[in-house]
Protein backbone atom coordinates (compact mmCIF):
# COMPACT_ATOMS: atom_id res chain seq x y z
CA UNK A 1 0.00 0.00 0.00
CA UNK A 2 1.11 3.48 -0.59
CA UNK A 3 1.44 6.02 1.77
CA UNK A 4 -1.05 8.11 0.14
CA UNK A 5 -3.74 5.23 0.57
CA UNK A 6 -2.47 4.70 3.89
CA UNK A 7 -3.31 8.39 5.25
CA UNK A 8 -6.43 8.19 3.34
CA UNK A 9 -7.34 5.42 6.07
CA UNK A 10 -6.68 8.39 8.70
CA UNK A 11 -7.92 11.08 7.18
CA UNK A 12 -10.68 12.22 8.92
CA UNK A 13 -8.51 12.05 12.04
CA UNK A 14 -5.71 13.55 10.38
CA UNK A 15 -8.41 16.66 9.31
CA UNK A 16 -9.24 16.71 13.53
CA UNK A 17 -5.82 17.07 13.95
CA UNK A 18 -5.07 19.87 11.78
CA UNK A 19 -7.74 22.12 12.83
CA UNK A 20 -6.78 21.60 16.64
CA UNK A 21 -2.95 22.57 15.48
CA UNK A 22 -4.46 25.61 14.03
CA UNK A 23 -6.39 26.69 17.14
CA UNK A 24 -3.86 25.84 19.58
CA UNK A 25 -1.55 28.16 17.82
CA UNK A 26 -3.88 30.95 18.20
CA UNK A 27 -2.63 33.93 19.37
CA UNK A 28 -3.41 37.64 20.97
CA UNK A 29 -0.74 39.43 19.14
CA UNK A 30 -0.96 39.27 15.33
CA UNK A 31 3.00 39.27 14.26
CA UNK A 32 3.30 35.64 16.52
CA UNK A 33 0.08 34.34 15.06
CA UNK A 34 0.79 35.29 11.28
CA UNK A 35 4.16 33.75 12.16
CA UNK A 36 2.83 30.35 13.62
CA UNK A 37 0.52 29.82 11.51
CA UNK A 38 2.27 30.62 8.37
CA UNK A 39 4.78 27.70 9.51
CA UNK A 40 1.94 25.68 10.13
CA UNK A 41 0.65 26.30 6.86
CA UNK A 42 3.58 25.61 5.13
CA UNK A 43 2.74 21.87 5.70
CA UNK A 44 4.49 18.55 6.62
CA UNK A 45 3.98 14.81 6.35
CA UNK A 46 2.94 14.70 9.71
CA UNK A 47 4.65 11.45 10.00
CA UNK A 48 4.84 11.86 14.61
CA UNK A 49 0.72 12.77 14.67
CA UNK A 50 0.47 9.74 12.25
CA UNK A 51 2.53 7.21 13.80
CA UNK A 52 0.51 8.57 17.01
CA UNK A 53 -2.62 7.34 15.47
CA UNK A 54 -1.08 3.87 14.42
CA UNK A 55 0.32 2.69 17.66
CA UNK A 56 -2.93 3.95 19.03
CA UNK A 57 -4.77 1.41 17.33
CA UNK A 58 -3.04 -1.18 19.41
CA UNK A 59 -5.29 -0.10 22.53
CA UNK A 60 -8.23 1.99 23.05
CA UNK A 61 -8.43 4.55 19.86
CA UNK A 62 -9.99 7.81 21.00
CA UNK A 63 -9.24 10.62 18.65
CA UNK A 64 -10.59 12.85 21.27
CA UNK A 65 -7.98 11.65 23.63
CA UNK A 66 -5.22 11.10 20.97
CA UNK A 67 -5.74 14.44 19.24
CA UNK A 68 -4.13 16.15 22.58
CA UNK A 69 -1.10 13.77 22.42
CA UNK A 70 -0.82 14.01 18.61
CA UNK A 71 -1.16 17.87 18.47
CA UNK A 72 1.94 18.39 20.99
CA UNK A 73 4.16 16.13 19.34
CA UNK A 74 3.48 18.07 16.06
CA UNK A 75 4.11 21.46 17.73
CA UNK A 76 7.76 20.49 19.41
CA UNK A 77 8.85 19.09 16.33
CA UNK A 78 7.57 22.79 14.56
CA UNK A 79 9.15 24.88 17.13
CA UNK A 80 12.49 23.23 16.84
CA UNK A 81 12.40 23.65 13.35
CA UNK A 82 12.11 27.33 14.05
CA UNK A 83 14.62 27.50 16.20
CA UNK A 84 17.52 25.65 13.57
CA UNK A 85 16.46 28.20 10.76
CA UNK A 86 17.68 30.44 13.46
CA UNK A 87 21.02 28.89 13.77
CA UNK A 88 21.45 27.94 10.55
CA UNK A 89 20.36 31.43 9.09
CA UNK A 90 18.17 29.14 6.75
CA UNK A 91 16.46 31.15 4.37
CA UNK A 92 13.69 28.58 2.86
CA UNK A 93 11.97 25.43 4.33
CA UNK A 94 9.69 23.09 2.49
CA UNK A 95 10.59 25.83 -0.44
CA UNK A 96 9.61 28.75 1.02
CA UNK A 97 10.72 31.49 3.58
CA UNK A 98 11.73 30.83 6.68
CA UNK A 99 10.10 32.92 9.79
CA UNK A 100 13.94 34.40 10.15
CA UNK A 101 14.09 35.49 6.70
CA UNK A 102 10.42 36.69 6.50
CA UNK A 103 10.57 38.81 9.63
CA UNK A 104 13.60 38.57 11.73
CA UNK A 105 15.25 36.23 14.24
CA UNK A 106 13.93 37.62 17.68
CA UNK A 107 10.79 37.21 16.32
CA UNK A 108 11.76 33.63 15.14
CA UNK A 109 12.82 32.34 18.23
CA UNK A 110 9.61 33.95 20.49
CA UNK A 111 7.66 32.21 18.00
CA UNK A 112 9.41 29.14 18.55
CA UNK A 113 9.05 29.61 22.44
CA UNK A 114 5.40 30.21 21.80
CA UNK A 115 5.07 27.20 19.66
CA UNK A 116 6.72 24.82 23.27
CA UNK A 117 4.57 26.62 25.33
CA UNK A 118 1.23 25.60 23.16
CA UNK A 119 2.36 22.11 23.23
CA UNK A 120 2.97 21.91 26.90
CA UNK A 121 -0.11 23.50 27.47
CA UNK A 122 -2.40 20.77 25.04
CA UNK A 123 -0.61 18.19 27.20
CA UNK A 124 -1.89 18.84 30.42
CA UNK A 125 -5.48 17.32 28.83
CA UNK A 126 -3.47 14.30 30.56
CA UNK A 127 -3.21 13.47 33.92
CA UNK A 128 -0.85 10.51 34.00
CA UNK A 129 2.80 12.28 34.94
CA UNK A 130 4.25 9.79 32.61
CA UNK A 131 3.30 11.56 29.61
CA UNK A 132 4.96 14.53 30.79
CA UNK A 133 8.00 12.94 31.78
CA UNK A 134 8.14 11.52 28.67
CA UNK A 135 7.21 14.70 26.56
CA UNK A 136 9.72 16.86 28.69
CA UNK A 137 12.43 14.26 28.79
CA UNK A 138 12.22 14.57 24.68
CA UNK A 139 12.31 18.44 24.86
CA UNK A 140 15.20 18.52 26.97
CA UNK A 141 17.32 15.63 24.93
CA UNK A 142 16.41 17.53 21.55
CA UNK A 143 17.71 20.55 22.97
CA UNK A 144 21.43 18.52 24.29
CA UNK A 145 21.62 17.18 20.74
CA UNK A 146 21.29 21.12 18.81
CA UNK A 147 23.60 22.24 21.81
CA UNK A 148 26.17 19.47 20.46
CA UNK A 149 25.79 20.20 16.87
CA UNK A 150 26.47 24.02 17.16
CA UNK A 151 29.54 22.47 19.40
CA UNK A 152 30.72 20.61 16.41
CA UNK A 153 30.37 22.69 13.70
CA UNK A 154 33.11 22.82 11.43
CA UNK A 155 34.89 19.64 13.79
CA UNK A 156 36.28 17.13 10.71
CA UNK A 157 37.61 15.27 12.88
CA UNK A 158 34.70 13.95 14.71
CA UNK A 159 33.89 10.37 14.76
CA UNK A 160 30.66 8.15 14.03
CA UNK A 161 29.70 7.46 17.62
CA UNK A 162 29.13 11.21 18.01
CA UNK A 163 27.30 11.39 14.81
CA UNK A 164 24.66 8.61 16.01
CA UNK A 165 24.37 10.01 19.41
CA UNK A 166 23.15 13.55 17.86
CA UNK A 167 20.63 12.22 15.42
CA UNK A 168 19.19 10.16 18.12
CA UNK A 169 19.01 13.47 20.38
CA UNK A 170 17.73 15.74 17.10
CA UNK A 171 15.05 13.14 14.96
CA UNK A 172 15.18 9.83 16.40
CA UNK A 173 14.12 10.49 20.32
CA UNK A 174 10.68 11.99 18.62
CA UNK A 175 9.45 9.71 16.79
CA UNK A 176 10.21 7.02 19.27
CA UNK A 177 7.93 8.65 22.02
CA UNK A 178 5.22 9.52 19.52
CA UNK A 179 4.84 5.51 18.95
CA UNK A 180 5.17 5.19 22.89
CA UNK A 181 2.89 7.78 23.27
CA UNK A 182 0.40 7.06 21.25
CA UNK A 183 0.12 3.38 22.86
CA UNK A 184 0.16 5.38 26.40
CA UNK A 185 -1.94 7.27 25.74
CA UNK A 186 -4.61 4.43 24.46
CA UNK A 187 -3.67 2.16 27.23
CA UNK A 188 -1.82 -0.87 25.39
CA UNK A 189 0.00 -2.82 26.79
CA UNK A 190 3.24 -2.12 28.44
CA UNK A 191 5.58 -4.13 26.00
CA UNK A 192 3.48 -3.38 22.92
CA UNK A 193 5.01 0.67 24.25
CA UNK A 194 8.72 -0.70 24.88
CA UNK A 195 8.30 -2.16 20.89
CA UNK A 196 6.34 0.67 19.74
CA UNK A 197 9.40 2.79 21.04
CA UNK A 198 11.95 0.60 19.44
CA UNK A 199 10.62 0.79 16.36
CA UNK A 200 10.34 4.57 16.07
CA UNK A 201 13.90 5.03 17.09
CA UNK A 202 15.42 3.38 14.39
CA UNK A 203 12.66 4.34 11.97
CA UNK A 204 13.81 7.40 13.09
CA UNK A 205 17.52 6.97 12.83
CA UNK A 206 16.98 5.75 9.14
CA UNK A 207 15.10 9.07 8.81
CA UNK A 208 17.75 11.16 9.96
CA UNK A 209 20.17 9.40 7.32
CA UNK A 210 18.48 9.35 4.76
CA UNK A 211 17.86 13.30 5.10
CA UNK A 212 21.62 13.51 5.46
CA UNK A 213 22.09 11.51 2.29
CA UNK A 214 19.46 13.87 0.45
CA UNK A 215 21.40 16.89 1.22
CA UNK A 216 24.08 15.62 -1.24
CA UNK A 217 22.16 13.68 -3.68
CA UNK A 218 18.99 15.99 -3.67
CA UNK A 219 18.24 18.65 -6.10
CA UNK A 220 16.94 21.80 -5.13
CA UNK A 221 13.19 21.62 -5.98
CA UNK A 222 13.40 18.31 -4.03
CA UNK A 223 14.88 19.54 -0.89
CA UNK A 224 13.48 23.32 -1.11
CA UNK A 225 16.41 24.52 -0.32
CA UNK A 226 20.03 24.26 -2.18
CA UNK A 227 21.94 20.60 -1.46
CA UNK A 228 24.94 20.90 0.10
CA UNK A 229 23.30 22.98 3.05
CA UNK A 230 24.69 21.03 5.81
CA UNK A 231 28.56 20.93 4.88
CA UNK A 232 28.40 25.16 4.00
CA UNK A 233 26.98 24.91 7.66
CA UNK A 234 30.01 23.12 9.32
CA UNK A 235 27.21 20.35 10.18
CA UNK A 236 28.87 16.96 9.35
CA UNK A 237 27.20 13.85 8.09
CA UNK A 238 27.56 10.59 7.75
CA UNK A 239 28.35 10.79 4.23
CA UNK A 240 31.15 13.09 4.83
CA UNK A 241 32.10 11.43 7.74
CA UNK A 242 32.58 8.37 5.83
CA UNK A 243 34.76 10.10 3.25
CA UNK A 244 36.92 11.65 5.15
CA UNK A 245 37.76 8.76 7.06
CA UNK A 246 38.68 6.55 4.28
CA UNK A 247 40.21 9.72 2.15
CA UNK A 248 42.30 12.01 3.43
CA UNK A 249 42.62 13.88 0.34
CA UNK A 250 38.45 15.08 0.78
CA UNK A 251 39.02 15.76 4.44
CA UNK A 252 41.86 17.96 3.06
CA UNK A 253 39.64 19.38 0.44
CA UNK A 254 36.74 20.18 2.84
CA UNK A 255 39.02 21.77 5.57
CA UNK A 256 40.67 24.10 2.55
CA UNK A 257 37.13 25.06 0.97
CA UNK A 258 35.44 25.33 4.32
CA UNK A 259 37.50 27.36 6.13
CA UNK A 260 36.97 30.64 5.06
CA UNK A 261 35.23 33.70 6.67
CA UNK A 262 31.87 33.20 4.38
CA UNK A 263 31.36 29.59 3.81
CA UNK A 264 28.00 29.94 3.22
CA UNK A 265 29.13 31.14 -0.21
CA UNK A 266 30.98 28.66 -1.17
CA UNK A 267 30.57 26.65 -4.34
CA UNK A 268 30.85 22.70 -2.67
CA UNK A 269 29.85 20.87 -5.85
CA UNK A 270 33.17 19.57 -6.32
CA UNK A 271 32.84 18.35 -2.15
CA UNK A 272 29.61 16.74 -3.49
CA UNK A 273 31.10 15.49 -6.19
CA UNK A 274 34.10 13.59 -4.39
CA UNK A 275 31.65 12.34 -1.28
CA UNK A 276 29.56 10.54 -3.86
CA UNK A 277 32.18 9.21 -5.57
CA UNK A 278 33.78 8.16 -2.29
CA UNK A 279 31.29 5.31 -1.30
CA UNK A 280 30.01 7.55 1.37
CA UNK A 281 26.08 7.66 0.60
CA UNK A 282 26.30 3.46 -0.44
CA UNK A 283 27.55 2.91 3.20
CA UNK A 284 24.99 5.75 4.60
CA UNK A 285 22.02 4.06 2.84
CA UNK A 286 23.46 0.78 4.36
CA UNK A 287 23.29 1.60 7.79
CA UNK A 288 19.71 3.31 7.11
CA UNK A 289 18.85 -0.02 6.03
CA UNK A 290 19.87 -1.93 9.16
CA UNK A 291 18.15 0.55 11.09
CA UNK A 292 14.80 -0.21 9.08
CA UNK A 293 15.75 -3.90 9.68
CA UNK A 294 15.76 -3.64 13.23
CA UNK A 295 12.65 -1.26 13.00
CA UNK A 296 10.80 -4.56 11.50
CA UNK A 297 12.09 -6.46 14.23
CA UNK A 298 10.37 -4.75 16.54
CA UNK A 299 7.28 -4.93 14.31
CA UNK A 300 7.53 -8.41 14.41
CA UNK A 301 6.93 -8.24 18.43
CA UNK A 302 3.66 -6.68 18.03
CA UNK A 303 -0.16 -8.30 17.10
CA UNK A 304 -0.70 -8.85 13.49
CA UNK A 305 -3.18 -6.49 12.52
CA UNK A 306 -3.49 -4.20 9.33
CA UNK A 307 -1.75 -1.16 11.52
CA UNK A 308 1.46 -3.49 11.79
CA UNK A 309 1.39 -3.47 8.12
CA UNK A 310 1.10 0.06 7.76
CA UNK A 311 3.88 0.60 10.03
CA UNK A 312 6.32 -1.33 8.06
CA UNK A 313 5.20 0.47 4.89
CA UNK A 314 5.96 3.88 6.73
CA UNK A 315 9.04 2.61 7.58
CA UNK A 316 9.93 1.21 3.64
CA UNK A 317 9.21 4.85 2.64
CA UNK A 318 11.32 6.36 5.29
CA UNK A 319 14.15 4.90 3.85
CA UNK A 320 13.52 5.51 0.29
CA UNK A 321 11.97 8.46 0.21
CA UNK A 322 13.39 11.21 -2.29
CA UNK A 323 12.64 14.62 -0.22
Amino acid sequence: MKLAEIYMQFQSDINIIEKELEETVQAKNDVLQEAATQLLRAGGKRIRPVFVLLAARFGQYDINNLKHIAVPLELIHMGSLVHDDVIDDAELRRGKKTIKSQWDNRVAMYTGDFIFGKALETSTFFANPQIHQILSNAMVEMCLGEIEQIKDQYNWGQNFRVYLRRIKRKTALLIAVSCELGALAANADRDIQRNLYQFGYNVGMSFQITDDVLDFVGTEEQLGKPAGGDLRQGNVTLPALYAMHYDTDIKQLIKEMLSTNYPEDIDVSPILEAIKNSGGIEYSISISDQYLEKANEALERLPDTKEKTYLREIAAYIGKRKF
